[in-house]
């Protein structure tokens, strides 16, 4: 298998707009030209169906964890159910958790946001896992977060902030993920944080079926834009599209603790 082939860090496979097609990204992810992908969670529904995912397909892992949008009306015992699907062979982080502030969202839904964003940190402390962290629109509170817990191991999924926040991220011991949105002519902000992030705390996703890069804005993405958007990394940051694909693979290699099978 050619070392061309990218590993996706972040995707939602059970997301139903792969319903026709899903299985031909878990069992043949290399028809695609993609050597393997994260199928994230967001709530427990998804957190179970990666998991199912990542036990019956090579290269396909998971993470488990509950995004801020989906808080409303948990059980009272999900941490207790997060941690029991946690202990699947391949789910490899807890994630995604954090905060999103997009909506006009009032100082309670802000507060109970930061309390699950903390009681799943404190799990993947507990568990040992990285985290893989979603942050809209709330750039100080997440910061001020991380800077209180001090996760051992996490990645800001879709980077959107500036060059002193990935600083702080990078200080912090953090990688920082970018999707397709960088490949968007009006992205100039993003392609020169881009440029800065040091090599080893660099990470590749899709978000699919988000965030599809050009030439394909605006539809369903999936794991194969990847090299558009692997493309436009090489590009800018002067580096080889075969020297970048390396530095990715290797980076979510050492985030998740995994060794990815090539052959």
């Amino acid at each position: 298998m050619t070392a061309q082939l990218l590993f996706d860090s972040h995707a939602h496979y059970d997301d139903p707009r792969f319903d026709s097609d899903r299985e031909s990204f878990l069992s043949a992810p290399e028809q695609h030209g993609v050597l393997g992908f994260v199928n994230v969670g967001t709530d427990l529904l998804s957190s179970k169906l990666g998991v199912a995912y990542s036990q019956r397909h090579k290269n396909i892992y998971c993470s488990v964890g509950v995004h801020p949008s989906c808080v409303p009306g948990l059980p009272a015992d999900y941490l207790v159910l997060l941690e029991d699907l946690s202990r699947a062979p391949k789910a490899i982080a807890i994630g995604e958790i954090g905060l999103d502030y997009h909506l006009d969202v009032d100082a309670k839904s802000r507060k109970d946001q930061c309390k699950f964003f903390e009681e799943q940190l404190a799990l993947a402390q507990q568990l040992e896992l990285p985290v893989i962290i979603h942050s809209r629109d709330a750039k100080e509170d997440t910061m001020a977060v991380l800077g209180n817990m001090k996760p051992k191991s996490f990645v800001l999924h879709c980077f959107s902030y500036d060059l002193a926040t990935m600083e702080r991220v990078c200080d912090l011991g953090g990688f920082l993920s970018f999707t397709g949105v960088v490949t968007f002519k009006n992205a100039v902000d993003s392609r020169a944080v881009l440029a800065a992030v040091p090599a080893d705390r660099l990470l590749l996703e899709t978000d699919s079926p988000y965030m599809a890069p050009e030439p394909y804005r605006g539809q369903r993405c999936d794991s194969s834009f990847l090299r558009y958007i692997a493309a436009c990394f090489a590009g800018t940051r002067n580096v080889s599209f075969t020297e970048m694909v390396a530095t990715l693979n290797g980076n979510a290699e050492r985030l998740f603790g995994i060794t990815l099978d090539c052959q």
